[in-house]
């Protein structure tokens, strides 16, 4: 008996998680240091990023909490799209949304990544309980 797994692209939700926290992980170290931030804010992509790397090698390594790590991870991908949204705030201000490039692209940034990986986690979601039946 093969067990059938939600992919895409040929990666299961574990794999593709393990990939968006190093994306988010390199993607605040690498604006702060190009954008010479010395805010702790240009790293919230690297705190968000952090638990999702650490949940999904995690439900890698004890597929018996699987489940209840991915539902942990997809929070902090939930938080990454909520937080994404700040960027229409950015784009109606009176400074306009060039004000600081680099924080408004990665604003952007979370709030696509945030809601393709929680499109993807929630679909992955459905994809199991249609399939437990």
């Amino acid at each position: 008996m093969t067990k059938v797994e939600y992919t895409v692209l040929g990666l299961n939700m574990e794999s593709i998680s393990v990939i968006y926290g190093i994306f988010l992980i390199s993607w605040g170290i690498i604006i702060s240091v190009i954008s010479n931030s010395a805010s702790v804010t240009s790293f919230i992509p690297t705190i968000v990023g952090i638990p999702i790397l650490i949940l999904s090698l995690l439900a890698i390594w004890f597929s018996a909490r699987k489940k209840m790590l991915m539902h942990l991870s997809v929070m902090f991908g939930l938080l990454a799209f909520i937080g994404g949204f700040d960027f229409f705030r950015d784009v109606l201000s009176y400074e306009g949304m060039f004000a600081n490039f680099y924080a408004l692209t990665s604003k952007l940034m979370l709030l696509c990544s945030g809601g393709v990986y929680c499109f993807l986690c929630i679909q992955s979601f459905r994809f199991a309980r249609k399939t437990s039946k």
